[in-house]
């Protein structure tokens, strides 16, 4: 046998589990067992697993193993079993828990008074961040594992997500951010009656390129300076000193206030909504003609040449066709320009906000997923389970923004010359 044929440790490992599993199937198939439920196959080997550690644990907490001499005249023994039905991931459960003589034995794995192990609450937890309402998980756990939950176990689980939302929000951040983008996304509160409310929220691209969604808070319902100066300071209060651009989809107050907090802050309005909002009010026959028109405006070399390709639009038929194209780009013209001032490498990056856009449309499917919320802290609730999941800190696979960073970094070094410590 050659070295590259010996086995290693792991290639054993997966071997031995391979052949327990197949063992299990085998067992399975022939008694016509079920996966799940009593008697399952899932649900015994579970049961096997938790009794195994629970067993190692006493041998732990006495000094000696089942059936050792050694543990004759020790002062303490083991003194049989009790009975406990606890939630797994496989569903309930019931396990043997060993006993001592003195009764000072606490099992770890399975601690006094508690009826489910964390796996099954973060299954509760990953359904509550979908969007499913009580009733809905409560279905869900009964037809996939055939377990009763009460409502009040649901809220108590997802109630103690509170502490982790108020830690994640008030966290510290960096205090340099190439990019934060901000919008905002609409929620339906029942107090007394239903109203519609604004969640705002901020994505930040970190100096490896990576994503973090920095914030959520619930407006009032204006849009106004002062209601954005509250988020943006809050920012700055947790760290945030200074940030190259800020991206938005024309937000009204939101250049102000992004200046007033960082003076030296570029604000720059959302491309591609430029061209849905003029694709909006347009037909689609025209579009073949209309796009290559807007392409031109976007893509110039310089504001001057952007400038006479909008007054060429303008003096068109296309333009004189639809005023009201021409009028949107008027309108978002001074948060506009700044982008044809990037050079290639930071326009790709910051050509649009598809980046928060992504976040917004799994945070809008949940919430629309749940018609309405009893108050805000449930709508928080569930927003913050769903961009739990979705962004993994610190995680360059998941979270990397742009396929060329590096690049797009380097150019960032250039244009906002000594802003970014990239030493």
């Amino acid at each position: 046998m050659t070295d590259n044929d010996t086995p290693t440790a792991a290639s054993v490992e997966d071997k031995l589990v391979n052949e327990v599993v197949e063992r299990l199937m085998d067992r399975a198939d022939a008694s016509g067992a079920a996966l799940l439920g009593e008697g399952g196959l899932l649900t015994e080997v579970t049961r096997a697993v938790l009794e195994r550690a629970l067993d190692a644990e006493m041998s732990e907490h006495l000094g000696y193993e089942k059936h050792d001499p050694a543990g004759r005249g020790s002062g303490n023994s083991r003194n049989g079993t009790s009975p406990k039905t606890v939630l797994t991931d496989a569903g309930a459960v019931t396990v043997a828990v060993p006993r001592d003589r003195n009764g000072s034995f606490t099992p770890r794995l399975v601690p006094k008074h508690a009826r489910r192990l964390a796996g099954f609450n973060e299954q509760i937890l990953s359904l509550y961040a979908r969007g499913m309402s009580v009733r809905d998980i409560r279905s869900h756990l009964a037809a996939m594992y055939d377990v009763e939950v009460s409502p009040d176990l649901i809220s108590k689980v997802t109630d103690a997500v509170a502490d982790e939302l108020a830690t994640w929000q008030n966290r510290p951040l960096d205090a340099i951010w190439p990019i934060i983008y901000i919008d905002a996304l609409w929620i339906k509160i029942r107090s007394g009656s239903v109203v519609s409310k604004p969640v705002y929220l901020a994505v930040g691209v970190d100096m490896d390129g990576r994503k973090d969604v920095l914030g959520l808070w619930v407006g009032d319902g204006g849009e106004g300076a002062t209601t954005w100066m509250t988020v943006l300071t809050e920012l700055r209060n947790r760290g945030v000193e200074d940030v190259c651009i800020v991206a938005c989809d024309g937000l009204k107050g939101l250049p102000e206030a992004v200046t007033a907090t960082w003076p030296r802050t570029t604000v720059q309005t959302c491309v591609i909504h430029l061209i849905r909002a003029s694709l909006r009010l347009s037909s689609s026959r025209d579009y073949p003609k209309l796009v290559p028109a807007l392409k031109a405006i976007y893509t110039a070399p310089t504001e001057q040449a952007a400038e006479q390709a909008l007054e060429e639009f303008t003096a068109s038929e296309l333009g004189q066709r639809y005023p009201a194209v021409v009028r949107i780009w008027q309108a978002a013209w001074s948060e506009f320009t700044p982008y044809l001032a990037f050079p290639p490498e930071i326009r790709k990056v910051v050509y649009s906000t598809n980046l928060i856009e992504s976040i917004n449309a799994r945070l809008r499917k949940t919430t629309r997923n749940r018609g309405h919320f009893p108050s805000e802290q449930a709508a928080l609730k569930v927003l913050y389970l769903a961009v739990r999941e979705l962004i993994t800190p610190k995680a360059s696979d998941i979270n990397h923004v742009a396929a060329h960073w590096k690049k797009a970094l380097n150019q960032f070094s250039l244009f906002f010359e000594d802003r970014l410590n990239t030493t």
